[in-house]
């Protein structure tokens, strides 16, 4: 069960695939079946296919290289070089020395998987293997002993359920030793090979963007990140970076050069930039999956970040950037101000734009009239006349006028204009460059943004799940004089609303309950470190000065009603307060001793009682041995004078064997107390040391006869 358990660890991890899985599994049900039998190999045949089967691990190794990483590679081929070596271990006659090597490799095998999975069913594999490793030493511990001493008498009278109970037990105190360990000591780094499994999650945010590429992206349900904040709030938008520049086909960021680095401060912050009022902070936990894009996703307009870096990149369109090794699993922290003008002052805005912000003003060298001509009409139906309405006509025009399809049906030279003039429909790109080209031909500043929605919230574990099929893209519309860029988003409906789990939906129910663990399994172990650690401590002190406080409070309101008793007991405050006082106390008094009187005499009535003695007698099952101890008595007579059992002989045959009747007697009480579970009287012990005396009596006159 013990390499099973290594086997299955593999198995669940990835560290191995059903196909090997399945092979190796048949070959140890093999070895099962012929255990203890002349159908197993020997120790030089075993010792012949090890060294066959090396250098095929060598051409496995190198033939993984061209499709997975060099590390991913060598620990897959590692780990079916393990379960190899395990099989012809199992497969030949063992020795002690055999099992204990089979011990030692399927410990290596739960530790690969360790470093394969980010699954929450390792921890189940681990406490399976866990139980049956404890089980697997004890049982070589005890046959170790009974080929030397030939004895097992410590066993003796009991059940073979109490290994179970004793492994349950080590496990148990293990797991209760461990966990405080872990979160004492912060794990570091990502999340073993198992980051690097699939090379990285493909995003497509870059510092540009073609139309379609989004909707490419929408296509998968991969798993981005998972977000937690402290406060609920509308529209979440998880924002990546924002583009400038349209030739007609592509957005692009024309000030790719340009980055304003960031390091952290005493307080262990990265702040890039200020905040209006403290109360419109909110913050958000991020737990990112591995990316293409360095890009740090966040609510707009992030304000500081908490995280394992050493350095953060901002750029001139507000995305932030972290320098990233390779493709591995990483959390931070982040605080965004949410604060916006209301609508009257956006309303008002008719400041003009600086020089650095008619970039955002550029249109295509070639550009279709009927889009000017449609701004304008809507516009004008609208009567709107400032910025902001004008941006929310055009923004619901394209809402209500136009469906939503992930089908890339919009082409030529022109997709835009095929998308507002002949196809009418559309996904997230093609509503956003539309109203942001529309608001350019009118003088309005704007810009796309791309990121992704909220996601699907769940409630159980209190995140967000945000998957590759929630990308999108939306507009930036920026007011010169609050120096705010606002957010609007064209997209129908249908492309904006996040299906929701059916309650009555027993499979999705479940799908939500294991999303959820995985969620917890991920924060708590896959990325748990120093800032995990310091906000699980942070918390763990809040709750204790909260009890202290709790506790204190308490203590000063009992301190206050005994002195306020005790002023009145005494007569501070008149003789009608003092005999309230005494006949408070007396009465006190009295419901105490009615409740001590109550239950002793509830103590009484069932101590005696059936349920009572049955559960006295499996709590006094260690006393057995002290009313036995007759027995042992007997038995040291006999020893010394010669007799001595034998290992294959019961405690009744060897009475009947050495011919004494005293001893007889005596192991027939002995049976009637170790397995008939009944208790000697006085005169019975009496009896029994009479036995003794009159059998050591018969045996030493016995012996000087002979």
């Amino acid at each position: 069960m013990t390499a099973f358990c290594g086997l299955f660890a593999l198995l669940t991890s990835g560290g191995i695939n059903l196909f090997f899985g399945t092979i190796f599994a048949f070959i140890f049900l093999i070895a099962w079946r012929i255990e203890d039998s002349e159908k197993q190999i020997s120790e030089r045949l075993s010792l012949i296919l090890i060294l066959v089967f090396l250098p095929i691990f060598y051409l496995d190794w190198r033939y993984q290289l061209g499709s997975s990483a060099r590390e991913v590679a060598m620990a897959s081929s590692l780990a079916k070089m393990i379960l190899t070596l395990t099989a012809i271990k199992l497969l030949q006659k063992k020795s002690n020395r055999d099992w204990f090597f089979i011990y030692l490799t399927s410990f290596f095998q739960v530790l690969l998987s360790a470093g394969f999975s980010i699954s929450p069913l390792f921890i189940l594999s681990l406490l399976i293997y866990l139980f049956f490793i404890i089980c697997a030493i004890i049982c070589f511990e005890i046959r170790k002993m009974t080929l030397i001493s030939k004895a097992v008498s410590s066993f003796e009278g009991k059940s073979h359920y109490r290994l179970f109970a004793v492994a349950a037990a080590l496990l148990f105190s293990t797991v209760f030793l461990s966990v405080p360990l872990f979160f004492t000591l912060p794990r570091v780094g990502g999340a073993g090979f198992g980051a690097n499994l699939g090379g990285g999650l493909t995003t497509g945010f870059s510092d540009s963007i073609r139309l379609g590429q989004i909707a490419r992206i929408q296509q998968s349900n991969d798993v981005v990140m998972r977000v937690r904040v402290d406060r609920q709030v509308p529209d979440i938008k998880w924002r990546a970076m924002a583009l400038d520049y349209f030739d007609n086909i592509s957005w692009y960021r024309t000030r790719r050069n340009y980055t304003e680095p960031f390091i952290k401060t005493e307080q262990d912050f990265f702040v890039v930039d200020g905040a209006t009022e403290a109360s419109n902070l909110i913050s958000q936990t991020v737990y990112l999956e591995p990316l293409d894009t360095p890009v740090l996703f966040s609510l707009w307009r992030p304000v500081a970040f908490q995280g394992p870096f050493k350095l953060i990149n901002k750029d001139a369109e507000g995305a932030v950037s972290v320098a990233r090794v390779g493709s591995e699993r990483f959390s931070y922290k982040v605080l965004s101000d949410i604060s916006a003008p209301s609508i009257e002052r956006l309303r008002s805005d008719d400041s003009q734009y600086s020089f650095s912000h008619y970039r955002y003003l550029q249109l295509p060298d070639r550009i279709d009239p009927r889009i000017v001509s449609l701004a304008e009409e809507i516009i004008s139906k609208a009567n709107a006349t400032n910025r902001y309405d004008k941006a929310r006509a055009i923004e619901r025009y394209l809402q209500e006028n136009f469906g939503y399809t992930l089908d890339l049906k919009a082409g030529g030279s022109e997709p835009l204009a095929d998308f507002l003039f002949n196809v009418r429909e559309g996904h997230c790109e093609y509503f956003a460059s539309a109203m942001a080209v529309m608001l350019r031909t009118q003088g309005i500043a704007t810009r796309i943004a791309t990121g992704f929605q909220s996601g699907e919230y769940n409630e159980t574990a209190d995140v967000y799940i945000v998957r590759q099929k929630h990308a999108h893209a939306w507009v930036e519309v920026y007011f010169p004089r609050e120096n705010a860029w606002i957010a609007f988003d064209p997209t129908p409906a249908a492309g904006r609303q996040m299906p929701s789990l059916d309650q009555t939906n027993i499979v999705l129910e479940f799908s939500r309950y294991l999303e959820a663990l995985e969620a917890l399994w991920i924060q708590y172990v896959v990325s748990y470190d120093s800032q995990e650690q310091k906000s699980l401590m942070s918390n763990f002190y809040t709750q204790i000065r909260k009890a202290r406080q709790f506790l204190s409070e308490k203590a000063k309101t009992i301190v206050g009603l005994l002195s306020q008793w005790w002023q009145d007991l005494i007569g501070q405050r008149g003789i009608k307060a003092s005999l309230i006082a005494i006949i408070k106390a007396v009465s006190l008094l009295g419901l105490t001793l009615l409740a001590i009187w109550f239950f002793s005499v509830i103590y009484r009535k069932l101590r005696f009682s059936e349920l009572l003695l049955k559960l006295k007698s499996k709590l006094s099952n260690a006393k057995t041995d002290c009313d036995v101890e007759f027995y042992s008595k007997m038995v040291k007579i006999l020893e010394r004078n010669g007799l001595k059992r034998e290992f294959s002989q019961t405690p009744m045959e060897f009475a009947l064997a050495i011919g004494f009747l005293e001893a007889k007697k005596i192991t027939e009480k002995y049976n009637e107390v170790r397995f008939g579970k009944r208790k000697l009287s006085e005169s019975e012990k009496r009896q029994i040391e009479k036995w003794l005396q009159v059998l050591e009596f018969e045996i030493s006159k016995k012996s000087k006869t002979e």
